[in-house]
């Protein structure tokens, strides 16, 4: 089934009063350090923090009294799911959401929170859209598919229609795929506007799935991604046609991009992305050529991150910049020798988070012992300045190695949010 610019525009007419309006911003400086024109579409702020209540939505809109009456179950990674119990529940429609096993907490609680019932099968979609369509024959609940569905990707397109009416000048947009609902409607919606746009695909390493597949290439994936969102192995049926027909290319991005490219929003736009909110923005710093001088648009698609997840993106990030350091050095083992060693970190300006000494696991002298201290500095530069210092008098630091990973091109740049 073919889906076209007039069935996106009538998903938009039924839905409208229903969803927010979500921001596209142009980021001055997230495009000073691409080296493009880059503009936002702020999905994470829908209510669910998601793009997937407009398919959702316009799915349960299109259901008869006798569906309704029947009620709905999907599957899902966690952010369909809150979608459909959250508008189901508004339109007194029963929902039953099948989730994998390791989906995390924040979704699964968030989706019980609107009064689905929700059962936890399997490693992954796959085996949680089994059980999900045995569920459906048993109880003849309806079942609502999170992306190979017209009126799914109809709904999703519409974000296309909103961005282009807030930025008619964008010539590219980047979107993250996972099962390909997203990046289809989108993709007609924009083509139907404005067919010499170019729209770019991005998977992780870890599961590039839909790039495999219209290659014709075997499906391998992973076992895990910080980017679950789009952990998707078996893309639909529906979307790979549309998404071979309307996409130029897939780009592939790593763990350390898509962790880097959650602090950067963080830090500079002051939004939180889930890991496949921040797959476009990975994609377009990992192929800076590739954009230069463009005019850019990128899908936030969703801040659904859980909380302890984003703490490590946020320490392993500062780590990764060079604002926290781990140093060891030798010294004296006399009384006074550590008091010495932190007044010259606190005359560089370096604050100490941790510091430990030991005398067994070294090879220094019995007469000295080992300190190893965990830094928080301004940056890569400033790090530099503080390792040089300890030379100075007399020190030898060791940094242990992969520890630090400064990039010039970003580390400490923070500003204020973009108009």
């Amino acid at each position: 089934m073919s889906i076209t610019l007039d069935d996106v525009r009538l998903a938009a007419r039924h839905t409208a009063e229903h969803l927010v309006r979500t921001p596209c911003l142009h980021s001055a400086t997230l495009s000073r350090l691409a080296g493009c024109e880059l503009y936002i579409k702020f999905e994470n702020h829908q209510f669910t923090a998601a793009f997937k209540e407009r398919g959702a939505l316009n799915h349960l809109l299109s259901l008869s009294a006798d569906e309704r009456a029947r009620g709905v179950i999907a599957m899902s990674a966690g952010n369909h799911a809150q979608a459909v119990a959250y508008h189901a529940s508004r339109l007194g429609i029963k929902a039953t959401i099948v989730m994998p096993r390791h989906t995390p907490n924040l979704k699964v609680r968030n989706t019980r929170a609107f009064g689905a019932e929700v059962h936890l099968i399997g490693d992954g979609v796959a085996e949680a859209g089994d059980y999900a369509h045995q569920l459906a024959d048993e109880h003849g609940y309806v079942f609502v598919h999170p992306y190979d569905d017209p009126r799914i990707i109809a709904g999703q397109g519409t974000i296309a229609l909103e961005m282009l009416e807030d930025a008619p000048e964008l010539d590219c947009l980047v979107i993250p795929i996972g099962g390909g609902g997203l990046i289809s409607g989108n993709a007609v919606a924009a083509k139907g506007i404005h067919p010499e746009i170019e729209i770019i695909g991005v998977q992780t390493e870890r599961f590039p799935s839909m790039r495999q597949v219209l290659a014709g290439d075997p499906v391998h994936c992973g076992q895990a991604t910080i980017a679950e969102g789009i952990a998707v192995k078996q893309p639909g049926l529906l979307t790979r046609e549309l998404v071979g027909e309307h996409v130029s290319d897939i780009m592939l991005v790593d763990e350390a991009a898509i962790e880097r490219a959650i602090l950067m929003l963080l830090e500079i736009e002051k939004t939180v992305a889930e890991g496949a909110g921040a797959a476009g923005l990975a994609a377009v710093l990992s192929d800076p050529e590739r954009f230069r001088g463009r005019r850019v648009g990128l899908v936030l698609c969703g801040g659904n991150i859980d909380m302890q997840a984003l703490s490590s993106v946020i320490q392993r990030g500062l780590v990764r910049s060079g604002r926290i350091v781990r140093v060891r050095v030798g010294i004296s083992d006399v009384p006074g020798a550590l008091a010495e060693l932190t007044q010259l970190l606190a005359e560089q300006r370096a604050n100490v988070i941790t510091i430990t000494h030991q005398r067994t696991f070294t090879d220094l002298s019995l007469k000295a012992t080992e300190v190893e201290a965990t830094l928080e500095t301004l940056g890569s530069e400033h790090t530099r300045e503080v390792i040089q210092a300890l030379r100075d008098e007399g020190y030898d630091p060791v940094l242990p190695a992969n520890e630090v990973h400064p990039d010039e091109r970003w580390g400490g740049e923070a500003g204020p949010q973009s108009p």
